[in-house]
């Protein structure tokens, strides 16, 4: 019996326990996300924001939480039931299981895999699936429009995502996470890799389909999208599923070029702050950008998207890694 129990029953519940440390959490960051956007763009546009659930509005994502659990949940005739309910819990979950491979800190892991980063790749690119279910599955023409563009859209750009991930490997030798942030102890690669660290911020903008690249749910043509039928919970779900993957990708950028839960400079005084709230501030300041840029630039024509993503960021990344990989073989930078 003591057996089981040290075998089998004790690895599975520390486990669990794991995943809610890490789950609840992130929730809490989603739900204060939504209240920080309307907030942010409300003071971009001397506006108050919410300000009237609880002190400074701060209960009101409990509040929209509340209305949308309560509401009731309509499925359209003609749909396919079951793709319908299913189309949001799978991109909800797939926002939540990237953080399996996601360093906090040192050691803070729940998976410290090799291939850390193909894993991270493949679930950003399976959020797609999500979005064609249930466009496809709502029957209806707009859903469908939307879903389409969304898919056009998440794979024009992962692409260029792709080539970026290869040059930063090139530099540090490794898929795992870890290792990312640790090469970078001397010097952050958003500096070396720059021009690298602005395409892949904007094809992070492009791949949540989030404002300038939010084609997929424009509202003034395709009556907000792939989502048009949802309501209630399978509504909500959704919108936690654009808000975990915005940040993800944040976590991603952070690892990738800004040093992960590395302080900002090397001084000894810097480093009795713990690493993961180094990595929650940058975290911040990557959703921050997000934003402010949903509040300041206006929609891409749908044909200036595709243009950007095949015509200008694939063509360039590709010379990037030629460059990167030319540079480190001419003068023998190879990764320890």
């Amino acid at each position: 019996m003591l057996e089981i129990w040290t075998d089998y029953a004790w690895p599975l519940i520390w486990i669990i326990i794991k995943i809610l440390l890490i789950v609840i959490p992130l929730l809490i960051a989603v739900a204060y996300l939504t209240y920080a956007e309307r907030k942010v763009i409300g003071s971009i546009q001397l506006r108050m924001g919410p300000n009237v659930v609880g002190p400074f509005g701060l209960l009101q994502p409990f509040a929209d939480g509340l209305k949308l659990l309560v509401k009731e949940s309509i499925i359209p005739t003609g749909s396919n039931r079951v793709v319908f309910i299913l189309a949001p819990m799978l991109t909800f979950t797939l926002g939540l299981i990237g953080w399996a491979v996601i360093p906090v800190a040192d050691g803070w892991v729940l998976s410290d895999i090799n291939v850390g980063i193909l894993y991270l790749f493949a679930v950003s690119s399976l959020g797609v699936y999500g979005i064609i279910m249930a466009g496809w599955a709502s029957n209806s023409i707009y859903p469908f429009l939307g879903a389409l563009r969304s898919a056009a859209q998440m794979v024009s750009y992962e692409v260029s995502i792709g080539f970026v991930i290869v040059t930063v490997l090139l530099a540090v030798g490794s898929l795992n996470m870890t290792d990312i942030v640790m090469a970078q102890q001397k010097v952050w690669f958003f500096i070396p890799l720059f021009p690298m660290f602005v395409i892949f911020f904007i094809s992070g903008l492009a791949e949540t389909n989030r404002a300038p690249f939010d084609l997929p749910e424009a509202e003034a043509e395709l009556v907000s999208g792939y989502n048009v039928e949802y309501s209630a919970m399978s509504f909500a779900l959704f919108f936690l599923g654009e808000y975990a993957n915005m940040i993800l990708v944040s976590a991603m950028t952070v690892i990738l070029f800004l040093g992960g839960w590395l302080p900002p400079f090397d001084f000894t005084f810097l480093y009795w702050i713990p690493g993961v709230i180094w990595f929650s501030l940058k975290v911040s300041l990557v959703l921050f950008v997000f934003l402010w840029v949903r509040a300041t630039l206006p929609r891409y024509r749908y044909d200036q998207l595709m243009r950007l993503g095949w015509k200008v960021f694939l063509p360039f990344s590709l010379f990037w890694v030629v460059v990167t990989a030319g540079a480190i073989v001419a003068f023998e930078w190879y990764p320890k």
